[in-house]
């Protein structure tokens, strides 16, 4: 079973390694660090609420599920 804390979990560590990703990039065009880092930490922000937001819908969504299935994230 999966809980909200959970998502949360995996959210920011995904976003983490996403942001690093981004920011290198930002860097390496803009050759700006301050510029890739505030690139960057918006970047954290947002996609972290919408991955969030993006499990719980897809939670609810049978889609794809055996009707038995009782795994809950």
């Amino acid at each position: 079973m999966e809980n909200r804390k959970r998502s949360i979990a995996k959210a920011i560590s995904w976003r983490a390694l996403g942001t690093i990703d981004t920011m290198l990039i930002s860097w390496l065009i803009t050759g700006k660090l301050v510029l890739a880092v505030s690139i960057g930490t918006t970047e954290l922000l947002t996609k972290t609420l919408l991955y969030y937001v993006h499990e719980r819908i897809w939670n609810r969504i049978k889609f794809g599920r055996k009707a038995d299935e009782d795994y809950v994230i």
